[in-house]
């Protein structure tokens, strides 16, 4: 059984900065890409960013410049470094992995959510 428990979200005035951190536990043997995937207010789920297991990033073309994914392998987690933000940044923040177990092969997991409010 895998778990991905993210904190560290919050509310934070236009221009502020917050540090999400996701962390994998459970019968992990490896993982490979670590996402933050959002889902503003009424509007789809998309993806923010992304690392793969050798540490390539990709972002969103409207977070570029001001996100920052990392990893700690050693830990099994995955940090999302938001600055000047922005109110439309405001949403449910969600890691995803893509982890090999022993029992289920290499399978997609998410964690909870937490929210991110961005004031104006």
């Amino acid at each position: 059984q895998v778990q991905l428990v993210e904190s560290g979200g919050g509310l934070v005035q236009t221009g502020g900065s917050l540090r999400l951190s996701c962390a994998a536990s459970g019968s992990i043997l490896s993982i490979r890409a670590m996402d933050w995937y959002r889902q503003p207010p009424r509007k789809q789920r998309e993806l923010v960013a992304r690392i793969t297991s050798g540490g390539t990033t990709t972002y969103a073309d409207s977070v570029k410049g001001r996100f920052t994914i990392s990893r700690d392998n050693a830990k099994n987690t995955v940090y999302l470094q938001m600055n000047s933000l922005k109110p439309e940044d405001t949403a449910v923040y969600y890691c995803n992995a893509e982890i090999f177990t022993g029992q289920s092969g290499l399978s997609d997991y998410w964690g909870q959510g937490i929210q991110v409010t961005v004031s104006s």
